[in-house]
C-alpha cells in the first residue's frame, strides 16, 4: 500500500457517518427533458425533410455529372438543348446552334444585342421590334458569304452598294430627294426606262458628255413649252436620212404670177427671222423669204 492510498483510507475511517444523509440527483428532468426530446424530434424532421426536398429537386431538376437538365458543361462552354428561357440580361462571348438546327431568338416585345467596349459604353446596337429593326453603330455592313465581297454598307457620310445590280420592283419606282451620281442606267430587258420628275425639272449633268442611245428603237423628248439645244462652245450636229421639221407656222408670200395661185403648193422654202425662229414660205423661181413676213414681225 502506499503512502496516499494510507492516508486515504485512514481519513475515511475518522469521518462521522450520519444515518439521514441527503440525496441529490444529477442530470435533466421534467418539462426541461421533455423540451430536449422534442428540439431533437423536431430537428430529426427537419432534416429527413430536408433531404426529401434535396432529392425532389435533384429528380425534378435532372442534375447529373454533366450539368442541370437541359444545360450541359463542356470543354467548350455551357450547351443548351431545347428552349430557353432569360428572365436577366445574358452576358455571353459567343452564341451557335447545331449544326443541324437553326438559332432562334425569341421574345414577346423586341430583342435587343449590345455591344459595349473595355469602358461600357455602348458602340453597336440592334432592335428587332415588333414594327421595325433597327441598327445604332458607326458603320453598318453586309458582305457576301462566300467571299466577303461587300454589298451594302452605310455611315454618317455615304451609304455603298456594292452589288452587281440593283434591282428596284416598287410600282412607283424610286424616289430621290437629291442628287444621284451613277455610271450607267438602264432597264430589265423588254421593260421601258423612265425618269420622271412630277413637278420640277430633270437634270442631267456630266462633265465629258451625256450620251442618251436607243439601239432598237425610238428616242423621244417631249415637254409643255419650250424644248432647248444649247451649245456653249461646240456645234449641235443632226445626222439622220430624213429630218423633219413638224407644225412649222407658213409664211406669206405675194406672186405677181397669176398661174401660181390656182396651182396646190407642194415645195416650201425653209426661212429663218432675224431672231432665229424657223418658218416656210412657199418655193419660188426665187428666194421668198421675206424680212418683213408677218411671221418674223409677231415673233
Amino acid at each position: 500500500m502506499t503512502r496516499e492510498q494510507y492516508i486515504l483510507a485512514t481519513q475515511q475511517n475518522n469521518l462521522p457517518r450520519t444515518e439521514n444523509a441527503q440525496l441529490y440527483p444529477v442530470g435533466i428532468y421534467g418539462w426541461r427533458k421533455r423540451c430536449l426530446y422534442f428540439f431533437v424530434l423536431l430537428l430529426l424532421v427537419t432534416m429527413i425533410v430536408n433531404l426529401a426536398m434535396t432529392i425532389w429537386i435533384l429528380k425534378v431538376m435532372n442534375f447529373t455529372v454533366d450539368g442541370m437538365g437541359n444545360l450541359r458543361v463542356t470543354k467548350k462552354g455551357i450547351r443548351l438543348e431545347g428552349i430557353s428561357e432569360f428572365l436577366l440580361p445574358l452576358y455571353v462571348k459567343e452564341i451557335h446552334s447545331r449544326k443541324d438546327s437553326p438559332l432562334v431568338l425569341q421574345s414577346d416585345r423586341s430583342v435587343t444585342v449590345n455591344a459595349r467596349n473595355h469602358m461600357g459604353q455602348l458602340t453597336g446596337q440592334l432592335t428587332v421590334g415588333a414594327d421595325a429593326v433597327e441598327a445604332q453603330c458607326k458603320r453598318f455592313e453586309v458582305r457576301a458569304s462566300e467571299d466577303g465581297r461587300l454589298l451594302f454598307s452605310a455611315d454618317e457620310d455615304e451609304v455603298t452598294i456594292g452589288a452587281e445590280k440593283l434591282k428596284v420592283t416598287g410600282t412607283e419606282g424610286a424616289v430621290f430627294g437629291h442628287s444621284v451620281e451613277t455610271p450607267h442606267i438602264r432597264a430589265e430587258p423588254s421593260q421601258d426606262l423612265r425618269l420622271e420628275s412630277p413637278t420640277r425639272s430633270l437634270i442631267m449633268e456630266a462633265p465629258r458628255g451625256v450620251q442618251v442611245r436607243a439601239a432598237a428603237g425610238d428616242f423621244k423628248a417631249t415637254c409643255r413649252k419650250e424644248l432647248h439645244l444649247q451649245s456653249t462652245e461646240g456645234e449641235i450636229f443632226l445626222n439622220a436620212d430624213t429630218i423633219r421639221l413638224g407644225n412649222l407656222p407658213t409664211g406669206s408670200f405675194s406672186s405677181s404670177s397669176p398661174s401660181s395661185s390656182n396651182s396646190r403648193q407642194t415645195v416650201y422654202e425653209l426661212c429663218v427671222c432675224p431672231n432665229g425662229k424657223l418658218y416656210l414660205s412657199p418655193a419660188g423661181v426665187g428666194s421668198t423669204c421675206q424680212s418683213n413676213s408677218n411671221i418674223c414681225l409677231w415673233s
